[in-house]
C-alpha cells in the first residue's frame, strides 16, 4: 500500500497556538483544494501555513469512508454538511412548489473527496473553452493540462496523463458484470468505445478512473495532507468554523473563527486563501460584507466591498435515473457502484459532449416501485444552462446557506436529458443485456412521449453533487476572482476551489478542483 494511504492520526493545533503565531498563508477549508495547497505550499520550509477546517480530523471520520461501496451511506453522517436546496422549479405551479434536493458535501479533512463516489475524470477539453467567455486568461484545457498531470499517477498510461502525482488513479480491471454488459450494449448500438474517458480528449463509453487503491478510497487527505502533517511549518485546526475575514483597509489580514464556542483570530502576513468549496467560500465572503449590496443589507450584513457576482452563477449537474429490474441476479458491488461512463452529444452539431451516462450496479430508489435487484443508468446534462444563486439569511456563521441551483429552469437542459434517456433505453434494450431479463421500472414504459419524460426529468432527479460557480473567475463585472484567483478589488485574498469555475466542465468535477488548487499553489509560490 502506498505511504499516502497508510492511516495516521490527524493532529489538530491548539487554537491558542494558532492565535499566537504569525502565518504567511491561511487556508480556510480542508477539502480537496485545501489539502493540495497545504501540501504544496509547505514544500517551502520558509513558508508558514495554517489550515482551518470546520469538520473533524480524517482519523475521526466514519470507518465507511475507506470502503468504496459504502459511500452512499456517508451522506447522512457527520461527514456531510446535510445541505438541502430550496424548493425547485415546479412542473405544475398550481400544484405547489417543486422538490427540495439534498446536496451532499463533505465536512471534515478531505472534504467531499472523503464522501464522493470516487470518480476521477477531467471534463472534455471543449468544455473549458467557455471559461474565456468571462475574460478568464489562460484557463483553457491546454493551460490546465500541466496541473492535471501534476495531480496524478494514472495507471492506464494514456497520452497526456500524469505519471508521478500523489493520486494513484485508474479504471477497475474487473467491472461488475452487469455494467460490462451495459458497455457492450452501448457499443452494440453504435456508440464509440473510448480508450481513456477520463483524460479529457475522448468521447464515447469506457471504464472511468477511480480514486481507489488496493480496495480503499484515496481522498485528498490520504494523497496530499497526511504525508506532510509532521512538517513544522504547517498547523491544522479542525472543528474551526470561519466567522468572517479580517481587513486592514482593503487588505485581508486574517480570519476570525470559532472552536467549541470560543472565538479566535489568526493573522496572515501574505494571503488568506478560501478553499471551503462552492457553498462555503461564497458564504464566508458574504458574511464578511463582500457581495451584492442589496442582498447583504437584506441579510443584516454591513457592506464592506460591493461585488455583485458573489453567490451568483451557481450551477450543478442534475442526474435523472433510469431504473431497471433484472431477472438475473446482479453481483454485489466491489468498487464505487458507477464504474463505467459515457460522454456523448445530445445533438450532433455541438462542439463536444454535453451528456454523461453512468452505469450503476444497483437500482436507485424511485417513486414508481421498489426494486430489489437491478441496475440504473444515470443521465446527466454535463453543460447545463440553468443558473441559480447562493445567499445567506444572516451573518450567523452557523446558519445554513440558502441554496437555489434553479435546476431545469432552462428548457435546453430538459431537451438534453431527453436525448440521453433515448440512448439509455436503446442500451437497455440491446442484445448484450437480453440475458439479464431487463425491465424498465422508472420512469417506466408508460412514459413514452416528450411531455411525460420531461415531467419525469424535472421532478424526479437528484444532484450529482457538483455545484460550482459562486465565485466565478474572469475579468468582467460579474467575476469574483481575476485570472490569478485574486478577489477583485481587494488585496491579500484569493479563492481556489470549485466556486471559481465559471462554467462547469463536462464530467465529474473533483479532478478539475485538484488542478485548480495545483495552479493556485503555483501562483502563490511565484508571489513570494
Amino acid at each position: 500500500m502506498p505511504d499516502s494511504l497508510t492511516p495516521r492520526p490527524m493532529p489538530s493545533a491548539d487554537p491558542e497556538h494558532a492565535r499566537q503565531h504569525a502565518y504567511d498563508i491561511i487556508l480556510v477549508g480542508g477539502g480537496s483544494a485545501g489539502c493540495v495547497l497545504a501540501a504544496r505550499l509547505t514544500d517551502d520550509a520558509e513558508l508558514r501555513v495554517l489550515l482551518l477546517e470546520a469538520g473533524t480530523a480524517a482519523s475521526e471520520l466514519p470507518e465507511a469512508v475507506a470502503f468504496p461501496p459504502a459511500w452512499p451511506t456517508l451522506v447522512k453522517t457527520e461527514a456531510s454538511w446535510g445541505d438541502t436546496t430550496v424548493p425547485q422549479h415546479s412542473d405544475n405551479p398550481s400544484a405547489g412548489p417543486g422538490p427540495s434536493i439534498p446536496l451532499p458535501r463533505g465536512r471534515g479533512i478531505g472534504g467531499s473527496s472523503a464522501i464522493n463516489a470516487m470518480v476521477f475524470a477531467r471534463g472534455h477539453r471543449t468544455s473549458y473553452g467557455s471559461w474565456a467567455d468571462r475574460g478568464a486568461k489562460a484557463w483553457g484545457y491546454d493551460d490546465l493540462l500541466p496541473y492535471f498531470q501534476r495531480t496524478e499517477t494514472a495507471v492506464g498510461g494514456a497520452p497526456g496523463r500524469g505519471t508521478s502525482g500523489p493520486l494513484v488513479v485508474g479504471p477497475t480491471t474487473e467491472p461488475n458484470e452487469v455494467l460490462a454488459a451495459c458497455l457492450e450494449g452501448a457499443v452494440e448500438i453504435g456508440q464509440r468505445r473510448a480508450h481513456d474517458i477520463s483524460g479529457g480528449l475522448e468521447e464515447g463509453f469506457a471504464p472511468v478512473d477511480l480514486n481507489i487503491v488496493d480496495g480503499r478510497r484515496q481522498s485528498a487527505a490520504d494523497a496530499y495532507l497526511t504525508p506532510v502533517l509532521d512538517r513544522p511549518n504547517l498547523d491544522v485546526v479542525t472543528g474551526a468554523t470561519a466567522h468572517r475575514l479580517l481587513f486592514e483597509g482593503e487588505r485581508c489580514v486574517g480570519v476570525e473563527y470559532g472552536v467549541q464556542g470560543r472565538v479566535h483570530t489568526a493573522r496572515a502576513a501574505r494571503e488568506v486563501v478560501l478553499t471551503a468549496g462552492t457553498l462555503g467560500s461564497a458564504s464566508l465572503l458574504l458574511r464578511s460584507g463582500i457581495g451584492p449590496e442589496q442582498e447583504l443589507r437584506q441579510a443584516g450584513v454591513d457592506v464592506f466591498h460591493a461585488l455583485p457576482g458573489v453567490g451568483r452563477n451557481l450551477h450543478d449537474h442534475p442526474r435523472i435515473n433510469i431504473v431497471h429490474r433484472t431477472r438475473r441476479t446482479v453481483p454485489p458491488a466491489r468498487n464505487n457502484h458507477g464504474e463505467i461512463i459515457g460522454l456523448l452529444r445530445s445533438r450532433p452539431e455541438l462542439d463536444g459532449p454535453d451528456l454523461q451516462l453512468i452505469f450503476i450496479d444497483a437500482p436507485s430508489p424511485n417513486p414508481v416501485a421498489p426494486v430489489d435487484n437491478g441496475f440504473t443508468i444515470g443521465v446527466s446534462p454535463m453543460r447545463p444552462f440553468s443558473r441559480g444563486t447562493l445567499r445567506i439569511s444572516s451573518a450567523d456563521p452557523y446558519a445554513a446557506p440558502v441554496i437555489d441551483p434553479a435546476y431545469f429552469t432552462d428548457e435546453r437542459d430538459v431537451r438534453a436529458v431527453l436525448s440521453g434517456i433515448a440512448t439509455a433505453r436503446e442500451i437497455a434494450g440491446s442484445a448484450a443485456l437480453a440475458a439479464w431479463g431487463v425491465e424498465e421500472i422508472a420512469p417506466g414504459p408508460d412514459a413514452a412521449d416528450t411531455q411525460a419524460l420531461g415531467r419525469y426529468a424535472r421532478t424526479v432527479f437528484q444532484s450529482y453533487c457538483h455545484p460550482v460557480g459562486t465565485c466565478a473567475l474572469g475579468e468582467d463585472e460579474m467575476s469574483v476572482v481575476d485570472s490569478e484567483l485574486r478577489v477583485r478589488g481587494l488585496a491579500g485574498l484569493r479563492v481556489a476551489d470549485g466556486s471559481v469555475i465559471p462554467s462547469i466542465p463536462s464530467n465529474n468535477t473533483n479532478a478539475t478542483v485538484y488542478a485548480i488548487a495545483e495552479r493556485a499553489a503555483a501562483f502563490l509560490r511565484d508571489v513570494g
